[in-house]
């Protein structure tokens, strides 16, 4: 399986966004270039007198700064207002600023690590769903090669690993958002794209089993048969990958059988039921040819003609189970067999 840079649900994942924003119609506080910023929506700020003074001030001095790209400066100020008054409204808005300017600088590492906090201490924040939201953004980066950038400025090396570790997180702090499912979506990618196909397949498997109904359930059946599939490595070896993909892909079939894949699926599906047929028939020639073992060969051949029964592998079978009654007729009576050659 390939990394495939998903452009489509990077669309999904912005509507879906902008549909959560949407609802987000309450704001503590709001920011004016003339006035500064003010408390609404009925909100206090936590603190009284000089201290509540004092926090407004820096809280203006710090979006002055961002405003006139004096970043630095900007969440100095604001990691003050953070530390000093944590249990006041600017708290999280401040987080909320630090970490949106490390995203806008692509300081990803930073950034996550803001964004973070801000759940993490204030997880009544209306700010929740719009950092959840900046959470992926980063980790979505990541995972398709964008890469951190320390001081804001210098480019460092490109590190999926971590971008998987985030994906993590995201889940843990969101599970049933509209984000989630394409974490795990993301994930496995880049596990495939790490050569960890065993990782990416636990990936797919979360996503279809926990989010049966997501817009990206498909994908995931169609990917886990892929992925099985491409670890099948012929009829002569264990067919357990081989089941495995056949599941999914007949699964995908029975449960979206309008998708416009589904000729896809059919055709994976066939590919691995043959392999499965021919592999039954393999064991069914060890017992006939090797071990004269008739009854263990009348089973073999019975399961192939079982796991495909309309192929021309199921004909094979047939002929073959034909031989073994004559064979094993022949050494009841006790005559000589003729001697039967292999044909496929």
């Amino acid at each position: 399986m390939s990394f495939r840079p998903l452009r489509a649900l990077r669309i999904l994942a912005a509507v879906a966004v902008l549909g959560m924003f949407a609802r987000e119609a309450r704001a503590d506080l709001v920011w004016s270039p003339d006035s500064g910023w003010r408390i609404e929506g009925g909100a206090l700020s936590g603190l009284t007198g000089d201290q509540g003074r004092n926090a407004l001030q820096l809280m203006n001095k710090a979006r002055r700064d961002e405003e006139n790209h004096s970043y630095l400066g900007a969440v100095r100020v604001y990691t003050k207002v953070c530390k000093k008054y944590s249990t006041s409204v600017y708290a999280p808005e401040a987080f909320y600023r630090i970490g949106l300017i490390r995203f806008n600088r692509r300081q990803y590492y930073k950034a996550f690590d803001a964004f973070q906090i801000l759940l993490g201490r204030y997880p009544n924040s209306h700010r929740y769903t719009e950092v959840i939201g900046y959470l992926y953004q980063i980790s979505a980066a990541l995972l398709n090669g964008d890469t951190n950038h320390a001081f804001g400025f210098l480019p460092t090396f490109r590190n999926r690993e971590r971008a998987v570790q985030y994906e993590e997180t995201i889940l843990a702090d969101a599970p049933y958002s509209d984000f989630a499912p394409l974490c795990l979506m993301e994930a496995a990618e880049a596990e495939s794209f790490l050569h960890n196909p065993d990782l990416a397949i636990d990936e797919l498997d979360k996503l279809v089993n926990t989010y049966p109904q997501s817009v990206l359930a498909p994908e995931a059946y169609l990917r886990l048969a892929e992925a099985h599939a491409s670890q099948v490595e012929g009829p002569y070896y264990d067919q357990a990958e081989t089941n495995e993909a056949i599941t999914y892909s007949t699964d995908f079939t029975i449960l979206f059988p309008t998708d416009k894949r589904i000729g896809d699926a059919a055709g994976e599906l066939d590919k691995m039921k043959r392999v499965l047929a021919m592999s039954k028939i393999k064991i069914g020639d060890f017992y006939f040819y090797k071990r004269d073992n008739y009854p263990a060969a009348r089973v073999f051949y019975n399961e192939a003609i079982t796991s495909y029964p309309d192929s021309s592998i199921a004909e094979v079978a047939r002929k073959r189970l034909n031989s073994v009654e004559i064979k094993a007729n022949a050494a009841a009576q006790g005559r000589p067999p003729k001697k039967h050659f292999l044909f496929f």
